[in-house]
Order: C-alpha cells, then sequence, then structure tokens
C-alpha cells in the first residue's frame, strides 16, 4: 500500500492498493475510485462494536473496499485541517475524537474508549465516549484547522481549550481542571474548564473545531424577525 496526502488545507489521502489489499471507512467514505475494487458493507467486530460504533455517533456498518487489481481509491476530509497518517504496531492504540476516524488499513480495530473520569467527559469538550484505534495497519485521521504536535515526557501536562484535543497515544490521560479566580472566569474569556493530557505520548491539538466555527458565525447569521 502506497499513499500520498494532497489538497493543502481541503486534503484528501489519495491510496494505490495492490491486488488484494483491502480498506476500511465509514459506510460511504470513499470520494473516489479508479480501478477494479469491490465494496462490502459489513457490521466489523460484531454486533458489539458495531453497537459501540453508533454510540460514538460513527455508522453502525463499515466498508470494506478490497482491490482485484492494481487500483486507487482516496478519501477526503469533511472540514477543512489536516489529515494524519499514524503507523500502529500490534497492540499499539491511539484515543481520539468521535469524528475523527478517515479511514485504515484491513486489521486495524476501533473500539468506544470512555474517559475514566466522568467530569472529564462531560465538561472537557472532547466528550465521555472516544474512539479508541489499536494496530497493526495504518490508520488516517482528520484533525480541524492547524494540527500541532506534542510529545509530552512521563508525567508532563499539557494544558489547552475544551475541543482542542483531537488525538493522544493511549499512554496519555486526559483529565480537566477548573480555572482559578472569579476574574479569570468572568473577564478572561477562557470559559470555565480547561483539558490537561499528562504524557507520556504524542499528543495533536486543534485549531478550529465545527462547533467552534458554528459558533463564530452566529453573530452574522441574519435572523428573521417575527
Amino acid at each position: 500500500m502506497r499513499y500520498t496526502i494532497e489538497g493543502g488545507s481541503l486534503p484528501a489521502v489519495i491510496i494505490q492498493l495492490d491486488p488484494g489489499e483491502k480498506i476500511l471507512s465509514e459506510v460511504g467514505g470513499r470520494t473516489w475510485a479508479r480501478g477494479p475494487i469491490r465494496t462490502e458493507t459489513k457490521a466489523e467486530g460484531g454486533a458489539g462494536k458495531a453497537l459501540g460504533r453508533m454510540f460514538m455517533g460513527e455508522s453502525l456498518f463499515m466498508s470494506v473496499y478490497t482491490a482485484e487489481d492494481a487500483a486507487e481509491i482516496a478519501f477526503s476530509s469533511s472540514f477543512p485541517g489536516r489529515i494524519v497518517a499514524r503507523v500502529l504496531q500490534p497492540g499499539e492504540s491511539i484515543v481520539c475524537q468521535k469524528r475523527a476516524f478517515l479511514c485504515a488499513s484491513y486489521g486495524v480495530e476501533l473500539a468506544i474508549h470512555f474517559q475514566k473520569k466522568l467530569g472529564a467527559g462531560l465538561v472537557g469538550g472532547e466528550g465521555f465516549i472516544m474512539q479508541r484505534i489499536t494496530g497493526p495497519g495504518i490508520v488516517f485521521l482528520e484533525v480541524d484547522g492547524y494540527c500541532q504536535e506534542y510529545d509530552l515526557r512521563p508525567g508532563e501536562r499539557l494544558v489547552c481549550d475544551t475541543g482542542v484535543l483531537a488525538i493522544m497515544d493511549a499512554t496519555c490521560t486526559m483529565d480537566v481542571q477548573v480555572v482559578r479566580g472569579a476574574k479569570n472566569v468572568l473577564l478572561g474569556g477562557e470559559g470555565l474548564f480547561d483539558t490537561v493530557i499528562t504524557g507520556p505520548g504524542k499528543v495533536f491539538l486543534q485549531t478550529m473545531t465545527i462547533p467552534k466555527l458554528a459558533g463564530q458565525m452566529i453573530p452574522y447569521l441574519p435572523f428573521k424577525k417575527e
């Protein structure tokens, strides 16, 4: 399998498949294809994992694309940003926001991931339910806006706004903390809670999420007066 990521801020991953190679995505995730590719719709991982994907806001079924000869298939992002490629070793896992998954080589497993601390999920902006993706294989993930990467040392903490965390290694932990000081809360404009990620592991942050963009646009939308 060979791939390129093209398109600047509206990227697509273009994958060259050899005969017999397979790609897994959400149902209808393919943007275009060239060459003989067979498409199958499956409940990958059985009923339990399919229901877990439904709770994550993803489709109950997955599409499996198999190259019957040399072929090309492409998947595009749904929002301006970046496509991140991660090669996962057997048993290696990452945790990401629910809508980050774009596609992966066949054999990569998707599962539901609950935040261990309820508060982190309810007010952390990333949601109580996230995705856990486990190798072996390569996975392609969507990050909204500009993507900043950090390699955190053991015990090193990274504090960010809620909703900014896109992807982290499963070795990292996520929690929330209350912004201290009434003046900071009322006048600081940063919100009541911060997300705290603790290493060791790699972290990917995003600068512009869909909810944030929607909030920025509200003052400029025309509202019909009754």
